[in-house]
């Protein structure tokens, strides 16, 4: 078939683009050679069906479509969804002239007692990656939901193909709904019935927002992935959009908060991954730092009250800052995500970034070296048989040490073997080497600096010995259970 000769004998009198409501789009044709006008359209299956009386055979004979041939046909359709097709379908008129007239004037298209002319079934496999990236995420308590355009059946036979429903699931579970049935809930039915909807079919770009919007009413954390134009209201109020880069239009890309660059929802997963790998590491850094903090003041506050004295210096507090905040930080935020990650369930999102398990690590940690060190100031010379100067320089020393241990016990706020994969952390294993390189510069030979004295083999051990405890007292501490609910929500006035 030539299609630029057959182009040639027709003209486009007037053209609907595709409605995401009417799910179909028509065209209205003039023959060149015998000035008849026609009407053609093509969209989902069961709606263009609804439109036509009348149908082609085998034959090529026009025939009457009664009850029983459109239930045939309903039959056909519903196979070829049950078998993840999108089925199409063609149905055209010819329409009289006067009948023409009146459609240019009201610039409408005829839509009505149309002649069936086939159905398509277009299969629009599943990438191999999704059903493995369904899996991380529901492995990782995140649940998947489908809004789609396209009918129940089909629907729902991707769902189940992707892993996003259970082979077998029923309908009646409510599971599965249209968009119009959704958009028809009450606002309190809607709300209740939201968490169990997996697969919403035959949906506008509304239904999609409205989802998004009781999602987060009931406080939920939500992510919504699109590629069209339809899709931005919906990423737009999303607390994470994501768009496809590759046939994604601009309108979505701006509306989201993420660009999925290779168009593959396996992608989605490692946003996950990678997402929870740096909550994790802030939360590292936090209780690492903290526990630096809280016990600097507590020993400076309560040495200055006590004696009027503080054991560490300014300049000695701004070290330990400088080299704490910043190769501290580069050390724990360097962490690589791990597969224990996807095994937690996600925050939610007023759950607080000090976490129960944070407090009770970082108070035990604190606690020892204020106890070791306090000691140290008040009865360090009589125990250790050193100078007041020899004695500030060890509580300074084993501070220090305090810190560069526990900086291995930060790696893991919950598992007890804080030395698991650090092999693979290269960076890691250098900046805790820099950090003591530099440590024994600052008090070797900056004493003049920093207000220091030159310790001995015997002291330097003295040093990492007391700060080595802080590994098995982690370990321990560990082992106590935590209370779910936050700590600080005890301390909330009851209304």
């Amino acid at each position: 078939m030539d299609m630029e000769k057959t182009k040639k004998c027709y003209a486009v009198l007037q053209v609907e683009a595709f409605n995401s409501q009417k799910k179909r789009s028509g065209v209205l044709i003039g023959r060149n050679d015998d000035d008849t006008v026609h009407v053609h359209w093509k969209g989902a299956a069961e709606m263009i069906l609804a439109l036509c009386s009348s149908y082609y055979d085998a034959s090529g004979v026009e025939k009457d479509l009664d009850d029983d041939e459109r239930t045939k046909f309903e039959q056909i359709i519903q196979g070829m969804a049950a078998s993840s097709l999108r089925c199409i379908a063609f149905a055209h008129k010819q329409v009289p002239e006067e009948e023409y007239q009146n459609l240019k004037e009201q610039k409408k298209l005829k839509e009505d007692n149309l002649t069936l002319l086939g159905l398509v079934g277009i299969k629009d496999p599943c990438r191999p990656g999704v059903k493995k990236a369904v899996e991380d995420c529901q492995y990782a308590g995140v649940n998947i939901k489908m809004i789609t355009g396209d009918n129940v059946f089909t629907a729902r036979a991707i769902a189940t193909e992707c892993g996003i429903l259970k082979p077998g699931q029923d309908l009646s579970s409510g599971a599965v709904v249209e968009g119009e049935e959704f958009r028809n809930y009450t606002p309190h039915e809607r709300m209740e019935k939201v968490e169990k909807i997996q697969v919403m079919a035959r949906s506008s770009p509304f239904d999609k927002l409205l989802m998004v919007q009781c999602l987060k009413q009931k406080g939920h954390v939500v992510a919504v992935t699109g590629d069209g134009t339809n899709d931005a209201p919906a990423l737009k109020e999303a607390d994470i959009g994501l768009s496809m880069g590759i046939q994604g239009t601009e309108v979505a890309k701006e509306s989201s908060d993420i660009v999925i660059l290779d168009d593959n929802f396996a992608s989605v997963a490692t946003v996950l991954r990678w997402g929870r790998c740096v909550y994790t590491n802030i939360q590292k850094f936090i209780q690492f730092q903290l526990t630096v903090n809280v016990a600097a003041l507590c020993i400076n506050f309560v040495a200055a009250v006590s004696a009027g004295e503080v054991p560490l210096t300014a300049v000695q507090l701004l070290w330990v800052n400088l080299i704490m905040d910043t190769l501290g930080a580069l050390a724990l935020a360097t962490e690589r995500p791990t597969k224990e990650l996807m095994e937690k369930p996600p925050v939610g999102r007023t759950e607080p970034l000090i976490t129960n398990i944070m407090w009770r690590n970082l108070l035990a940690q604190a606690l020892y070296q204020i106890a070791v060190l306090l000691t140290l100031q008040f009865s360090g010379e009589s125990i250790l048989g050193v100078t007041e100067k020899v004695n500030d320089t060890l509580i300074f020393n084993i501070f220090v040490f305090c810190q560069v241990f526990n900086e291995f016990n930060a790696r893991k706020l919950e598992k007890k073997n804080v030395f698991e994969g650090i092999h693979k952390n290269k960076l890691f294993i250098g900046i805790i080497g820099v950090t003591i390189l530099l440590q024994v510069v600052m008090v070797e030979f900056l004493k003049r600096f920093a207000d220091t004295e030159r310790l001995s083999w015997g002291q330097w051990g003295a040093c990492i010995a007391v700060a080595a405890v802080s590994w098995p007292l982690a370990w321990v501490v560990k082992c106590l259970p935590v209370p779910q609910k936050p700590i600080f929500s005890y301390l909330k006035w009851r209304k």
